[in-house]
C-alpha cells in the first residue's frame, strides 16, 4: 500500500501580504500528478488544511477541487484538523463525504476515529487524531490532564486495538524525541514553556505516524514518525528548505518505508544579498533567470528607493532589509549560521537525504553514531 503524507497546506495564506492561492493551486496539481505517477492508494492530511479558522471562499473552493479530484480517482483521503483550522467547519459534511472516501476528523469527541483500508497483506487501520488541547480531552474523557502529552496519552489509551495488524496514526501536535526538540522556522508556532510538547513515545504502538504542525520535513525519534512539512515556503526562514511529500510504502507488518518526493513550486522563494547596483546588474546580466521568483533582498549599504528599483527586475519582491553595518563590513560572516545548531548526525543525515533522496534508516544512524563517537575519541 502506498500513501502520500501531506500536512500544513495553509490554504488561503499570504506571505508578507502576498496571496499564495495560485501557488497553492499549482502545488496541489503537482501533488495530484505524484498520486497518479506513484499509484497512491490514499492520502494522509495531517492538519492545518486552512491558514485560519474562517478561510476565504477561494481557499474553500480550492480544497473542494482538490478533494473532488482525489475522490474522482478513487483515492481515499484521511484528514485531521490542525490548530489553524476550525474543527467544526472542517468537519462539516464529513459523514456524507465518508461515503466518497473522504474521511475528516475535525472535532475530538472523546473517541479516535479509525478507518480501515486493505491490501494483499490484510487490513491497515488508520487512526485520526485531531489537534488536541488538555481542556478538550478533560471535558470529553473526564480526566485531569495538565499537559498536552498527558492529554494525548489519555486519548490514545488502548490504541491500537489490534497491535498484531498494521496501524497508522494521523496527528497534529508538537512532538519531541527524548527531550530533543524538532527543527523550527519562523512560521511555526510554539507554546511558551513547552506545555504543548508531546514525546514521541506516545506513539509507540503505531507502525507509522503522519505528523503535521511544523513546516520543516523531519523524522522524530524513528524513521516512521515523521513531519511532512509544508508543501510551500511560508516564511523567509524557509529559503533553504527543500519541500517534498513523503510517499509511505507499507509491506507486511513491520515493513514501512518513506521516500521523499520533491516538489517544484510555481515560484521559488530566494534570498539575495549585496549592493543594490550589483543586484540589479546581476539580474539583468542573467538573462531573466530567477527574476520571477519571490525575493527576500538584503542590502549591504543604504540606497534610495531600493524596493521600487528592485521591482523593475524582480516583480515578485517580498521584502527588503538593510544589513547591520557590522555584518556588512565582514561580508555577512557575523550572520548566524543556519547550520550551527545541528549535530554531526543531523548534518550528515541532511547530506545523505539530498544525495540519495531517501532518509537514513535507524540501522544506518546507529552505525553513524559509532563512527562519530570513534572520531571524537581519536581527536
Amino acid at each position: 500500500m502506498r500513501l502520500l503524507h501531506l500536512a500544513d497546506l495553509h490554504l488561503g495564506k499570504c506571505v508578507l501580504e502576498t496571496p499564495m492561492l495560485e501557488d497553492q493551486r499549482h502545488i496541489l496539481s503537482e501533488i495530484l500528478s505524484l498520486a497518479d505517477r506513484h499509484a497512491a492508494d490514499g492520502v494522509l492530511l495531517a492538519g492545518d488544511v486552512y491558514d485560519r479558522s474562517i478561510p476565504p471562499a477561494e481557499a474553500v473552493e480550492l480544497l473542494d477541487d482538490f478533494l473532488s479530484a482525489l475522490s474522482g480517482r478513487g483515492i481515499p483521503v484521511l484528514a485531521v484538523s490542525g490548530n489553524h483550522d476550525s474543527p467544526e467547519r472542517l468537519e462539516f459534511g464529513s459523514r456524507l463525504f465518508a461515503a466518497r472516501g473522504i474521511h475528516i476528523a475535525g472535532r475530538y469527541d472523546g473517541t479516535v476515529r479509525r478507518v480501515t483500508l486493505t491490501d494483499e497483506y490484510g487490513p491497515v487501520h488508520i487512526h485520526l487524531l485531531p489537534f488536541l488541547r488538555p481542556a478538550v480531552v478533560n471535558a470529553r474523557l473526564g480526566c485531569a490532564a495538565s499537559s498536552t502529552e498527558e492529554a494525548v496519552r489519555a486519548a490514545l489509551e488502548g490504541f491500537p486495538q489490534s497491535p498484531e495488524e498494521r496501524n497508522l496514526l494521523v496527528a497534529h501536535q508538537f512532538v519531541s524525541a527524548g527531550g530533543q526538540a524538532p527543527a523550527l522556522c519562523e512560521s511555526d508556532t510554539v507554546s511558551v514553556g513547552g506545555s504543548d510538547n508531546v514525546d514521541v513515545s506516545c506513539f509507540d504502538g503505531f507502525d507509522y505516524v503522519a505528523l503535521g504542525h511544523l513546516h520543516r520535513a523531519q523524522r522524530m525519534g524513528r524513521d516512521t514518525v515523521r513531519y511532512a512539512g509544508s508543501p510551500l515556503k511560508y516564511s523567509l526562514s524557509e529559503t533553504r528548505h527543500v519541500k517534498s511529500v513523503p510517499l509511505v510504502t507499507l509491506g507486511p507488518k513491520g515493513e514501512v518505508a518513506a521516500e521523499l518526493l520533491p516538489l517544484t513550486p510555481r515560484r521559488e522563494l530566494r534570498k539575495i544579498r549585496g549592493r543594490l547596483d550589483d543586484l540589479l546588474a546581476a539580474a539583468r546580466e542573467g538573462g531573466g533567470a530567477g527574476t520571477e521568483d519571490y525575493i527576500h533582498a538584503v542590502l549591504t549599504e543604504e540606497a534610495l528607493d531600493p524596493a521600487e528599483r528592485l521591482r523593475t527586475v524582480y516583480p515578485y519582491l517580498l521584502h527588503v532589509e538593510l544589513e547591520p553595518r557590522e555584518r556588512a563590513e565582514d561580508g555577512g560572516k557575523a550572520e548566524a549560521d543556519p547550520l550551527a545548531h545541528k549535530s554531526e548526525e543531523e548534518l550528515f543525515g541532511d547530506f545523505y537525504l539530498r544525495v540519495t533522496g531517501t532518509p537514513l534508516t535507524d540501522g544506518q544512524r546507529a552505525v553513524l553514531r559509532e563512527v562519530i563517537a570513534s572520531a571524537r575519541e581519536e581527536a
